[in-house]
This record gives C-alpha cells, sequence and structure tokens, in this order.
C-alpha cells in the first residue's frame, strides 16, 4: 500500500518517539536524524574523571562552561544561515536553523573553576573534573529497647 510521503516510513512509527526526543530533519531529505542531545562517555581516572561531551557541527566560541553550586553546566548554541541563489540573485534555497541545548552533572560543591580543565577538539569536549574527598557517612548508633 502507497503511502505518503508526509507520514515517513510508516504512519505509526515513531509516533510517541516525538515527545520524548524532538525529530531533527535534515536539509536534503525529509527524514528523521538523530535526536539532539549531548551524548557523554565519562570515564574514571586515577585522580579524577574524564568526560567525552559530543557537540557535532558546533564551534569552540559556541560552547559554554559554568559551574554553580556543585553543579557543571554544558551549554551550546548554535545559529546557521544557508543562502542559495541563482544567476539572477533570486533565491533557490534559504533554510535557518538555531539550537541550543544543556546538560549538567554533579561535582561536588568542593570543587571550583580553577579545577577543571577543559579543551574542544574535532567537535568533542574533553572535561577534566579531580575527584572530591568522600563524604564521612556517620555510623548508625542504636539504643537498646529494654
Amino acid at each position: 500500500m502507497l503511502v505518503p510521503s508526509i507520514f515517513r516510513d510508516s504512519l505509526f512509527d515513531d509516533f510517541m518517539d516525538d515527545f520524548v526526543f524532538p525529530t531533527v530533519y535534515s536539509t536534503r531529505e525529509q527524514k528523521p536524524e538523530q535526536p539532539m542531545f549531548m551524548r557523554t562517555d565519562v570515564k574514571e581516572l586515577e585522580n579524577g574523571y574524564e568526560l567525552s561531551i559530543d557537540l557535532p557541527g558546533y564551534k569552540k566560541d559556541e560552547v559554554q562552561l559554568e559551574l554553580k553550586k556543585g553543579y557543571l553546566t554544558v551549554k551550546a548554541d548554535t545559529a546557521k544561515n544557508v543562502d542559495e541563489k541563482d544567476e539572477n540573485g533570486k533565491y533557490i534555497r534559504r533554510e535557518r536553523y538555531t539550537g541550543s541545548m544543556q546538560r549538567s552533572f554533579y561535582v561536588g560543591e568542593k570543587i571550583s573553576e580553577e579545577d577543571i580543565k577543559a579543551r574542544f577538539e574535532n567537535g568533542i569536549l574533553v572535561v577534566n573534573v579531580p575527584k572530591q574527598e568522600p563524604k564521612k557517612v556517620e555510623e548508625k548508633k542504636y539504643i537498646t529497647i529494654e
């Protein structure tokens, strides 16, 4: 049975996914791409943690790190314009995209901005966070019931 292309491959494919993860469409074909969120790998090192955050298509100046009340927040904002004109200067295609995303990680309240090191290479943000001394948990003391 032929189904109009506005329904993608099937009328009910990924019907509920758009409510959880909004679908991003490519400019060439109207098929859904991967949902937009920051894929992160966390690696434990001897003296800290290394976060590798995928930010493809973003530039270094579009990414911002903020440390507030023990939470490290990574923000990425972008704005892209694609203007294509024919030889007479009339638009053939004109597309705009603006988007932002952010993600927060609890790193501890004793960590300061000077302790955190970050670098951005080839669309991957690598953040090194030192380990915080674990909190001492009080030992439970029970009272005997007579």
